[in-house]
């Protein structure tokens, strides 16, 4: 059997939680930075989040993370929103963002190059449909790298 990342593992412990606290987990980030460990908990909800969300998230993050003992070496907890540049991973995200521009980075090039810049017209069966230049790129989910919404003011 796999063994599940940290953060793979945090997020499922979570995730229900923030779940019925009305909040949206975004992304689980743990890495070494320096000398020390950093996890990184990135939460949403509709109405934007507050620092009284984050302080929530952060205490029962916390709480639940020594009592099933997903983390043993000390770590530092942040928890904040994604950002107007939020990342995109999973099925949920691309959906939720269906319209909007985004920028992603493919693993390996696609049409020679790895960095686009388009309009996120769809996902389905695990693949990204991304309006380019008037062209539509289908693009594996397997193979991004790296999707961001992009800013627009």
């Amino acid at each position: 059997m796999a063994k599940v990342s940290v953060s793979q593992a945090v997020m499922d412990l979570i995730e229900p939680v923030l779940s019925i606290e009305g909040l949206e987990l975004v992304d689980v980030v743990y890495k070494k930075e320096g000398k020390n460990w950093v996890l990184r908990i990135f939460i949403d909800k509709e109405e934007g989040v507050t620092v009284a969300d984050c302080q929530k998230v952060s205490h029962l993050t916390g709480d639940l993370i020594e009592v099933e003992e997903t983390i043993i070496t000390p770590y530092s907890l942040e928890v904040s929103s994604p950002g107007l540049d939020r990342v995109l991973k999973r099925e949920k995200d691309f959906l939720k963002f269906k319209g909007r521009q985004i920028r992603l980075h493919s693993l390996s090039p696609i049409d020679n190059r790895r960095k686009f810049i388009g309009i996120l017209e769809d996902f389905k069966d695990q693949t990204v449909f991304l309006e380019l230049d008037g062209k539509l790129l289908e693009i594996p989910l397997c193979q991004v790298g790296k999707a961001n919404l992009v800013i627009e003011l």
